[in-house]
């Protein structure tokens, strides 16, 4: 069984309360990320928001068009042939807005491409950042919790880069050619919109603000929710076994009362914003009405900002003459001017909620991958009749170590399996040392088993054989060599291990047992089969070799999924085997297979045995028994049956490995 791990205190993203200051930073990383690799079509979609922002504002100014240059001569018997004019200025808009159509299409077709692609890459990049990390990691956070980087925070991404990005760029473009055209017409009437747009931005800040704090305790509170949901599914077996239904159920009522309380929250402020904005806006809009009338009403002069005036000649600032259309125009750029202030006041909570995220999604991409820092490799070698060891491209049967030396020298050591732990000290938090003082030599070919109760560190030695952790103290040798020198990938290849916990992956029978070794051919995987003494029950299954397994094998007994596991760990035909307690969960006559099999596998390799049942380690070459880290007898089985020690009592059943 695993030993029990210290977890680390969580982050202030992974625990506690959520501030905006928490994100600091995450966007700028977020959109460097998007231009660096969608540069191109980021470019062309800012392009086509452009056109569409220009397009905004034909409305209004077609609106102050038609009234001041039609309807207003016409009526005043000023323009007899207006007929023209309005074909001339409807053709005008058509054209703009064909252009607005076209522009839209690509974006949002451009768009849609870049944002599965952006998720694209950023599930890919979680994935190989996954594959590096060390097992410590996964020691140390619930699955479920990461399983939710990959679906609520990645799709929180999606919805800013499609909808939140896009959303506040074209409000900004907007806004700037509105206002502009605002000032051209009449500065006196665009105070009057400014001041309900500061009172916008005012009620956005307060009511946006808290609607933000929630929905990041939203993001955070879905995660804990996913995590505990995973762990259930997992562990239903030990839930009905001991009844702890109505605990789960009452535990997951807290947890999911936290999620809907904050859920709850959020959505209030939300979906109070919109209305407070629409509102905001209507009212101005009468504001606006009124001011317009008393301006015309009374011949105030107005103040704009003129390109032309009347006479066709140049002035920046000026009087001019408000006419009913520009306060026609005026009206739908004051509506044009809320709605889209509402609209991305909507959009705040989303971008705090997708900032939230992706701080999760970058925490966990800078997590501190594995390192490896070996540079003896494994290679298929040869042997020639001096004895000398020559590298091979083919699989030979035989494995050596290179080692590259500085003088640019490169000597080859023969694998042999000769394992040496050497007054090893090892915690997994370094104020708590687990292992202490173990010292263990497996000469090629030996049997060495470790027994003990739970939590002694038998699995631990393991875990030090296979760098899954590094040691505190001591040396561990293999053929001589120190493993911190070998590359962590070559040392876990020559290692074959055989879990406790076995686990399948959805697939045929022969793709798990071909999981080993990936180039095996079918022959090994039947011959692999057969030494594992799985051969018989797979031909027995509906389709052979060629059956399904999902979820995990569950359509298999547990004897069955752990002959699959032997048997994967026959084709891999490494030198050392490790067999962590494989016999635990199989039944006596299974156990008598697997003995079989297993004693054919560990012909002429060094093997380590972690087993409960001391039937299956009395043929070692050496017990080690362990006890709070600690070795405390080690020898044969006939030499500490002699001694009468702890062994001796376990045996005798006096004491209890548990």
């Amino acid at each position: 069984m695993a030993e029990a791990k210290k977890i680390p205190p969580r982050g202030p993203m992974r625990g506690g309360g959520y501030k905006m200051s928490d994100v600091k930073g995450v966007l700028p990383r977020m959109l460097k990320l998007l231009f660096q690799n969608y540069g191109l079509a980021m470019g062309i979609i800012l392009g086509c928001l452009v056109i569409s922002a220009v397009a905004g504002i034909v409305g209004p100014i077609f609106l102050q068009q038609i009234t001041d240059k039609v309807i207003t001569p016409a009526l005043q018997d000023k323009l007899p042939t207006w007929e023209l004019e309005l074909t001339k200025l409807i053709m005008i808009m058509i054209s703009i807005y064909a252009v607005c159509l076209v522009a839209t299409t690509v974006q949002t077709q451009i768009l849609a491409r870049v944002g599965q692609r952006f998720l694209n890459k950023i599930r890919k990049d979680l994935f190989n950042k996954m594959q590096a990390l060390p097992i410590r990691y996964f020691d140390s956070h619930q699955h479920g919790e990461i399983m939710s980087y990959y679906t609520n925070d990645v799709d929180t991404i999606r919805q800013f880069v499609t909808q939140s990005l896009i959303q506040f760029i074209s409000t900004f473009l907007s806004l700037t050619f509105v206002i502009c055209t605002m000032i051209h017409y009449s500065i006196w009437l665009t105070l009057v919109v400014l001041l309900g747009a500061t009172l916008m931005i005012f009620i956005t800040k307060k009511v946006g603000g808290k609607s933000s704090k929630y929905f990041i305790q939203n993001q955070k509170a879905t995660a804990e929710v996913e995590g505990y949901i995973e762990e259930m599914m997992h562990g239903q077996k030990v839930v009905k076994v001991f009844c702890y239904e109505d605990e789960a159920k009452e535990k997951f009522d807290q947890i999911n009362t936290k999620l809907c309380n904050a859920a709850t929250n959020a959505n209030h402020y939300g979906n109070t914003l919109m209305p407070i904005m629409h509102n905001i806006g209507n009212i101005f809009f009468v504001i606006l009405a009124i001011v317009g009338c008393v301006l015309i009403l009374n011949n105030v002069p107005n103040l704009g900002v003129m390109i032309f005036n009347d006479d066709n000649k140049f002035r920046v600032v000026g009087f001019n003459t408000l006419r009913v259309g520009m306060v026609v125009a005026f009206l739908n750029m004051s509506r044009q001017f809320s709605q889209t202030v509402g609209q991305v006041s909507q959009q705040v909570s989303m971008v705090a909620m997708a900032l939230a995220g992706a701080k999760r999604v970058f925490n966990f991409l800078d997590e501190e991958e594995e390192t490896d820092e070996g540079y003896v490799g494994l290679v298929y070698a040869t042997e020639d009749e001096n004895g000398k060891i020559h590298e091979s491209a083919k699989r030979t049967g035989l494995w050596a170590w290179k080692h590259p030396h500085q003088d640019g020298t490169v000597t080859y050591t023969k694998l042999k399996g000769d394992i040496v732990l050497d007054q090893v000290d090892f915690g997994y938090v370094p104020e708590k040392i687990v292992l202490h003082d173990v010292s263990i030599y497996a000469k090629p070919g030996q049997k060495i088993a470790f027994v003990g109760a739970t939590g002694a560190g038998k699995t631990t030695i393991t875990n030090l054989i296979n760098r899954f952790y590094d040691i505190q103290d001591g040396k561990i040798r293999y053929d001589g060599i120190n493993i911190n020198k070998i590359k962590k990938g070559d040392l876990r290849r020559s290692l074959g291990i055989v879990l406790q916990d076995t686990n399948l992956f959805t697939g045929t029978v022969m793709e798990n047992i071909r999981y080993g070794r990936l180039d095996a051919t079918d022959e090994e995987v039947y011959q692999a089969a057969k030494i594992a003494n799985a051969y018989d029950f797979i031909t027995r299954l509906p389709e052979g070799f060629n059956t399904m397994l999902t979820g995990d094998g569950t359509n298999l007994s547990q004897g069955q999924r752990q002959l699959l596991s032997i048997a994967r760990a026959a084709i891999a035909n490494a030198p050392v085997m490790i067999l962590d307690e494989a016999t635990s969960s199989i039944d006596t006559r299974t156990e008598a297979l697997v003995q079989k099999g297993t004693d054919e596998l560990m012909k002429g390799r060094t093997v380590f045995v972690i087993a409960h049942r001391l039937s299956t380690v009395q043929n070692s070459d050496a017990i080690m028994v362990l006890d709070h880290g600690r070795i405390i007898e080690r020898g044969t089985h006939e030499s500490l049956i002699e001694e009468k020690g702890t062994y001796y009592q376990l045996y005798t059943g006096a004491f209890e490995l548990e």
